[in-house]
């Protein structure tokens, strides 16, 4: 069996959620130690660079690497060459998660984390409903939009979570 043979389900998106939101308490919490409010605060711009250059890369790296297996059912051939303006975009998400984070009540890591779920969501809800991907890409055509949603908030929370430690820890350094 290859990996373009393989079919996700509903119950593997179930599991990895449950996986990933164990994970992602420890990391929250230890990035919660680790970074004041006050420093949090400071990490605008840092944050905004540093979620443009892992997006961008990630990005890209996945828009080539899992070209055939995913993207290339909903995409034209085209958009891949397109991967590097994620970076873009998603430093705005950053600036923009970071600018609510410390708006609303709580800790603003614990914020900003749970709001990188929160855009998580909507923009799977957008490949889920729009690009209709758990139609179109073999490999997902298992998959209930639920447990795609549940688990993309959770893996999103920690993508944003490192994001955030990086920001910190280069934070730290360029001072």
């Amino acid at each position: 069996m290859t990996l373009p043979d393989t079919k996700l389900t509903a119950e593997t998106f179930w599991l990895g959620a449950l996986v990933a939101a164990l994970i992602d308490v420890g990391f929250v919490l230890l990035l919660v130690l680790c970074l004041k409010p006050a420093r949090f605060r400071q990490l605008n711009w840092a944050l905004t660079g540093t979620s443009t250059v892992l997006w961008g890369v990630f990005a890209a790296a996945c828009l080539w690497g899992f070209w055939d297996l995913y993207y290339r059912y909903f995409y034209p051939g085209w958009m891949r060459w397109l991967a590097p303006l994620d970076a873009l975009l998603y430093g705005a998400i950053a600036l923009a998660l970071w600018w609510l984070a410390l708006r609303l009540p709580g800790n603003p890591v614990v914020n900003f984390c749970l709001l990188g779920g929160v855009e998580s969501v909507l923009e799977h809800l957008l490949g889920i409903y729009g690009l209709r991907i758990l139609d179109k890409v073999p490999v997902l055509q298992g998959v209930s939009p639920a447990s795609a949603l549940v688990f993309a908030f959770f893996e999103y929370i920690f993508y944003w979570g490192v994001v955030l430690g990086v920001a910190g820890l280069l934070g730290r350094v360029w001072r």
